[in-house]
C-alpha cells in the first residue's frame, strides 16, 4: 500500500487476493483507488510531524481505565447484596425495595441513546470525568440516606447516581475505541478491563455484608463513596493523560482502513449514525437474545461468573485480535447458554443444576467483550461508537426489563416454582442460537459479516475490501437503502425501549415487580 496523497490511497493488486470483496451479488468491487477513512478527522500534517503513541502509553492507558472500571463496578450487586437487610433497617416492603432497584434502570434505558451521542460529540474522557462526579454526589445522598434511614432520600440519591452512571456507561468503550482498532488490540483491551470490573464487581458483592453486619448499614455505602473518590481520580487522571497526549504523540491510525481513531467529534455525527451498516444490526440483535439470570445466590454460581470472566474475558479478548473468529465464538456461547439451561429445566438434581450454573457461568463471562468487539468491527466509523454501545445497551436494557417482568408472572402462575421460567430461558437460549447460525451463514455471503470472522492478517489484507465497501453503501441507492434500513431498526429500538416503559409501570401498578 503506497500514500500518494493525504486523501487517496492506491492499492497494488495482489493475485491471491482476486476474489476479495466479491461476495455481495457476485460484484467485482474497484479497489484500485479508493477513498481511506483518515481524512475525516484531526490526521493531518500536524499529527505526521509528530512520534506515534508509544505501546507504554497504549498500555497505561488501559490500566487506567481498568482500574477506573474496578472502582464503578463496586456499587453494582451491593444494593441486592443488602436487599434483605435494606428493608428490615429503612422498614420497606418487597414492592418499595423494587421501585429502587427499578427507578435507576428506568432512567438509564430513556437516558442512554442521548449519552451515546454526547460522548462522541464530547469524548470518552470529558464524559467519564463529568459523570462520575455526578455519580459521587448521587453516592453521598445515598449514604446519608442510610444513615438517616429515609427511604425516600435514597430514591433521589439514586436517581442523581443514575444520571451519573449513564453519562459513564459508554464512555469507557469510546476510550478504548480511541487507542486499539479492530484486530490490533482493541477485543484484549476490553477483555482486560472486563475482567478486572469483574473482579471488583465480586468483592464489593462478597464484602457487602460483612461491612454491613460489623460496622452497620450506612458503611456499606459510604465504602461507595469512598470508592468513587478514586474513581473520580482514575477519570481526572485519564483526562490529564489524554490532553498531554493530543499535544505530544500523532494521531492513532487502523493500520486496516487507515480511519483516524478519534476521542471526540466536535461535532454531532447524526448522518454517520443513519448511515450504520446492517452487519451492525445483526450484532445487536445478539444482545437482544441474551438475558440475565439469578435464581440462586450460591457460592459456586458467584464464583464461577465472576473468576471464570477474569481470566476468561482477556484470553477471548487476545484470541479474538489474533484470530477474529467472533461468530464462531458467538454461536459457542449461544451452544453453551442453551445447554445450561436445558439443564436448569430437565435436570432437575443437584448436580445438574450445579452444571448448569458453572456452564451458564463459562459461557456469559465473555459475551460482553465478544458483543462489544463485534459492534466495533461491523462499523465504519470509529467517531461514533459511543453511539453504537448506546443503542446496544438500550436493546439489552430493554430486552432485561421485559424479561423480568415476563418471568415474574410465569413463576407467579406457576406456584412460585422455576420450571415455566426455565421454559422461557430455553427459549431465549435458543433464540441466540439461531441469530448466531444466521450471522454465520451471512459471514459466507457477504464480506460485510464474513470481516467478523477475520484475522489480524487478513484485516490488514482486506483494508481496501472495507474501504470500498464503505463507499459503496454511501453511494446513490445502497445510502437510500440504508437510511431507511437504519429508520426501520431505530424505530425498533424505540419500540422496545417503550416497551420496557410499559413492562415497568405495568409492574407498579400490579405489583408484579
Amino acid at each position: 500500500m503506497e500514500f500518494k496523497k493525504p486523501n487517496t490511497v492506491t492499492i497494488n493488486p495482489v493475485p491471491e487476493q482476486s476474489n476479495s470483496g466479491t461476495h455481495d451479488n457476485g460484484n467485482q468491487l474497484d479497489t484500485n483507488t479508493i477513498t481511506p477513512l483518515s481524512d475525516q478527522s484531526n490526521g493531518g500534517s500536524d499529527s505526521r510531524a509528530k512520534k506515534p503513541v508509544p505501546l507504554s502509553i497504549k498500555i497505561l492507558a488501559v490500566a487506567i481505565v481498568s482500574m477506573y472500571t474496578f472502582g464503578s463496578r463496586w456499587s453494582n450487586g451491593v444494593t441486592g447484596a443488602l436487599k434483605s437487610t435494606l428493608k428490615k433497617e429503612l422498614h420497606i416492603s418487597n414492592i418499595q425495595y423494587a421501585i429502587l432497584t427499578s427507578t435507576k434502570d428506568i432512567i438509564k434505558l430513556s437516558l442512554i441513546l442521548f449519552s451515546g451521542v454526547l460522548t462522541d460529540r464530547y469524548g470518552g474522557a470529558s464524559t467519564m470525568l463529568c459523570g462520575t462526579a455526578v455519580d459521587t454526589f448521587g453516592a453521598i445522598m445515598v449514604a446519608s440516606a442510610t444513615q438517616v434511614r429515609s427511604f425516600k432520600f435514597m430514591i433521589v440519591g439514586s436517581v442523581i447516581e443514575s444520571l451519573g452512571e449513564v453519562a459513564v456507561s459508554t464512555a469507557q468503550y469510546k476510550i478504548l475505541s480511541s487507542w486499539f482498532a479492530p484486530s490490533s488490540g482493541f477485543a484484549s483491551s476490553v477483555g482486560i478491563e472486563h475482567g478486572i470490573g469483574k473482579i471488583g464487581s465480586f468483592v464489593a458483592k462478597s464484602t457487602a455484608n460483612i461491612i454491613a453486619h460489623n460496622l452497620g448499614l450506612s458503611w456499606a455505602y459510604w465504602m461507595i463513596v469512598f470508592m468513587n473518590l478514586f474513581t473520580n481520580t482514575m477519570a481526572f487522571l485519564f483526562w490529564w493523560m489524554t490532553r498531554q497526549c493530543e499535544k505530544r504523540y500523532a494521531h492513532i491510525k487502523d493500520p486496516a482502513t487507515g480511519e483516524t481513531l478519534t476521542e471526540n467529534t466536535k461535532k454531532f455525527q447524526i448522518r454517520k449514525i443513519m448511515l450504520l451498516p446492517w452487519s451492525f444490526w445483526n450484532s445487536t440483535e445478539l444482545a437482544e437474545q441474551r438475558f440475565n439470570i439469578s435464581p440462586s445466590k450460591a457460592g459456586i454460581y458467584s464464583a464461577v461468573s465472576h473468576y471464570s470472566g477474569f481470566f476468561l474475558a482477556p484470553l477471548i479478548g487476545i484470541f479474538i485480535d489474533v484470530f477474529g473468529q467472533r461468530i464462531t465464538l458467538m454461536l459457542i456461547c449461544g451452544l453453551g447458554l442453551l445447554l445450561s439451561m436445558c439443564l436448569l429445566a430437565w435436570g432437575p438434581t443437584v448436580a445438574g443444576a450445579a452444571a448448569s450454573l458453572i456452564i451458564y457461568g463459562i459461557a456469559s463471562s465473555y459475551d460482553s467483550t465478544l458483543i462489544t468487539d463485534s459492534l466495533r468491527t461491523s462499523m465504519w466509523y470509529q467517531d461514533i461508537f459511543g453511539s453504537g454501545v448506546a443503542i446496544r445497551s438500550a436493546v439489552r436494557d430493554s430486552m432485561e426489563v421485559m424479561v423480568n417482568l415476563i418471568a415474574g408472572v410465569l413463576q407467579d402462575r406457576d406456584d412460585n416454582k422455576y420450571y415455566k421460567v426455565t421454559i422461557l430461558y430455553v427459549v431465549l437460549a435458543a433464540g441466540c442460537v439461531l441469530v448466531a447460525c444466521v450471522m454465520l451463514g451471512l459471514g459466507f455471503a457477504t464480506d460485510n459479516m464474513g470481516k467478523l470472522q477475520w484475522s489480524r492478517k487478513k484485516r490488514v489484507e482486506n483494508g481496501h475490501v472495507i474501504n470500498a465497501r464503505r463507499q459503496e453503501s454511501e453511494s446513490g441507492s445502497h445510502a437510500e437503502k440504508q437510511r431507511m434500513l437504519n429508520i426501520i431498526n431505530f424505530s425498533v429500538v424505540l419500540f422496545l425501549i417503550l416497551g420496557a416503559w410499559v413492562s415497568y409501570l405495568w409492574g407498579l401498578v400490579t405489583k408484579q415487580n
